[in-house]
């Protein structure tokens, strides 16, 4: 049994507590100096606006070099149609991807940062948006890029090795480039294309343990984050998730 001055007191400060307002955020004047320092530096991201359009020069050369090398096969291969080197036709074909894929590094190295490092893009809900440009950030960027070299070392890496051929004397030069090779050049390459492969690995596992604590409804740079136990959209609170049919008893 509860004392009515002591229920009293306990029901005062019940109802003080609810009808107390909040109090009210502390604010801080800024100096003017500091306002257009800080003006100043967030400006200065469109210093590299200038960057980006020399990359979509960049972007217009190796289209032009793609059409080149494009005539040049079509030209090799309509010359003398009856005497076709496989290999030849391969490695030209190889250097095709090499610039395509080049050509998606600099589109995603454009289009990502400069989403992510100056100014949005304003594309949502254009029919031709990327899909990855909808959760863009620095990880997911870094990620990407990382995988867009492994792409390109890979076709680099895989013409040595059609060009190599069958080394002898730990020596062979090259059928299409005319450049010579050797064991220790190409165990070089391949050393520096798994490391390649590490740092995307690295990255990768890097961008996960970034994200194994998540809320729900958690934003991390803009984007909203999977939630683990989510289902259809809804929290882990059991009061959110759609009720279940009763199960029909067997006959």
């Amino acid at each position: 049994m509860v004392p009515p001055r002591l229920e009293a007191r306990i029901r005062r400060r019940t109802v003080s507590a609810k009808t107390t307002p909040p109090p009210a955020p502390t604010t801080y004047r800024t100096a003017p100096w500091s306002r257009a320092v800080g003006g100043l530096i967030f400006t200065s991201r469109w210093l590299q606006a200038p960057l980006y359009l020399g990359l979509i020069v960049a972007q217009v050369i190796y289209v032009v070099v793609f059409v080149i090398e494009l005539v040049h096969l079509a030209e090799t291969v309509l010359h003398d149609p009856t005497h076709i080197d496989e290999a030849d036709i391969m490695l030209a074909v190889l250097g095709l991807i090499d610039v395509v894929m080049i050509a998606n590094l600099l589109i995603m190295v454009i289009i990502g940062g400069y989403e992510t490092f100056v100014s949005r893009i304003q594309v949502d809900g254009h029919p031709d948006q990327p899909e990855w440009l909808s959760h863009v950030n620095a990880n997911v960027l870094k990620v990407k890029l990382a995988m867009a070299i492994i792409g390109i070392s890979s076709i680099h890496l895989l013409k040595t090795f059609i060009e190599v051929g069958d080394m002898t004397d730990g020596r062979a030069a090259g059928t299409e480039t005319g450049q010579s090779y050797t064991w220790d050049g190409v165990l070089w390459q391949v050393v520096i294309h798994s490391v390649f492969i590490l740092s995307a690995l690295a990255l990768a596992a890097i961008d996960r343990m970034s994200y194994h604590k998540v809320a729900p409804h958690e934003v991390h740079d803009g984007v909203p984050v999977a939630y683990p136990n989510a289902r259809q959209g809804l929290g882990d609170d059991p009061s959110d998730l759609p009720e279940r049919a009763p199960a029909t008893p067997r006959a």
